[in-house]
């Protein structure tokens, strides 16, 4: 193979697909707490089977697995196991503050590599990570600069 010439770029974007094992959990979550939108869906028969959820730029699937018939096979154990999905974000400290007022809990958001991290996990144990840049120094936690900021 040469590697003289490339072919173009044909790549657009990644979109993570999530087995889940409950969709009304799921969309709760991801539409009430997290503020996705649905972009598309597949209901046979009137139930929700699968769907395309956004959330500004970024994108991710849902379906849940089937209890029986062919199309069955949810894998042993729990979903989200080794898995995680960073969201590289404007504003990762507003993410926090407005899941935590739709009651999904998240953690304190840390500086860590120049970014703002805060933490979540969905209702199969996927592991969520919202990220936005900083010159905060590493391994602040933002209750350190709410604090040093009420004492002055």
């Amino acid at each position: 193979m040469s590697t003289d010439s490339k072919p173009a770029a044909n790549v657009r974007e990644v979109v993570p697909f999530f087995g889940v094992s409950n969709m009304e959990d799921s969309i709760r979550f991801y539409m009430d707490g997290l503020g996705f939108t649905m972009k598309y869906q597949w209901v046979p028969d009137g139930k929700l089977r699968w769907c395309r959820l956004t959330l500004g730029g970024a994108s991710l699937m849902l379906q849940e697995f089937w209890r029986e018939g062919h199309h069955a096979g949810r894998p042993e154990g729990k979903l989200g196991q080794g898995m995680s999905i960073n969201f590289m974000c404007e504003d990762a400290l507003a993410i926090y503050r407005d899941v935590l007022s739709r009651g999904i809990k998240a953690s304190e958001p840390q500086v860590g590599n120049s970014l703002w991290v805060t933490h979540l996990v969905d209702p199969d144990g996927y592991h969520l990570y919202f990220e936005s840049p900083t010159d905060v120094p590493e391994e602040t936690k933002l209750s350190e600069i709410t604090l040093e900021r009420s004492l002055t």
